[in-house]
């Protein structure tokens, strides 16, 4: 489903991903973990297409490439070789991802059921009724079935975080991004979000690629966790392994400062 081929990104001079390879099969759940900084997000971010792969300057380096579903996602065919994607290109293979952000992002002019249908409307072509009718299945499926003529403002920091969630489902994607989705939130809205996320990944076929620091829920949710650190894995495995048996020393050093806190 997903494919980072010895993916580059820089920034300056900081190379926050270096020579990144890893695979992601159709319907797994992959929980990235690690340091600030050490290009977790930068991941996803790729995969929205907000950053590039950075060209290299050694003309036998092209950065690497992205490949989702097993097509270039972050280059695109010319004749017989690969070039950097064209913004009309990206606008059509980015449908394919949804991502969930720390900040919620609703749009604070409309009521929740706008939120969740104007993507599907103006970028998948959906009428009006039709997208309605998906988004209020989805919003129930986030407990908020009461909240459809609720302005964000109106809900609580959790609600408006399952209102995103309901939104980048809207978009039927067959990947799902997850960046620090409770960070933003107080302590107890964090379980509400949580529960939410299980009962998506235990009830769907879904790809999922999650960043966080909610290491039970990572546990609990994902079928493989990979540890980072300076823009490469330094390990990755089944979490049962990762959280109770990590043989890298930066990995066992991590978890108990996590853990501690």
């Amino acid at each position: 489903m997903i494919k980072f081929d010895r993916v580059v990104k820089q920034f300056g001079d900081l190379t926050v991903l270096n020579q990144l390879s890893f695979d992601v099969d159709p319907g797994e759940r992959v929980t990235l973990i690690g340091p600030s900084g050490s290009g977790k997000t930068t991941i996803l971010r790729l995969l929205m297409t907000l950053e590039h792969v950075t060209p290299q300057r050694d003309p036998k380096s092209d950065g690497g490439v992205i490949y989702v579903e097993g097509k270039p996602f972050s280059h695109m065919p010319k004749g017989d070789k690969l070039v950097p994607a064209k913004e009309r290109y990206l606008r059509q293979v980015r449908k394919k991802v949804g991502m969930v952000f720390q900040q919620f992002n609703l749009f604070p002019n409309m009521k929740v059921l706008r939120n969740v249908t104007e993507g599907p409307v103006h970028a998948l072509g959906l009428s009006r009724d039709e997208a309605a009718e998906k988004a209020k299945s989805l919003l129930e499926l986030v407990g908020l079935s009461d909240k459809l003529d609720n302005y964000p403002s109106q809900l609580s920091g959790g609600q408006q975080q399952r209102v995103a969630i309901a939104r980048a489902l809207a978009m039927s994607p067959d990947i799902l991004l997850l960046d620090e989705v409770t960070s933003a939130l107080d302590p107890e809205l964090v379980a509400d979000v949580l529960a939410v996320l299980r009962d998506i990944a235990n009830s769907t076929s879904i790809t999922m690629l999650l960043v966080t620091h909610e290491m039970s829920f990572a546990r609990d949710v994902s079928n493989r966790v990979m540890m980072f650190d300076r823009g490469v894995i330094v390990e990755e495995g089944g979490p049962d392994q990762m959280f109770s048996d990590p043989q890298e020393a930066r990995t066992q050093d991590f978890l108990k400062a996590v853990l501690a806190d």
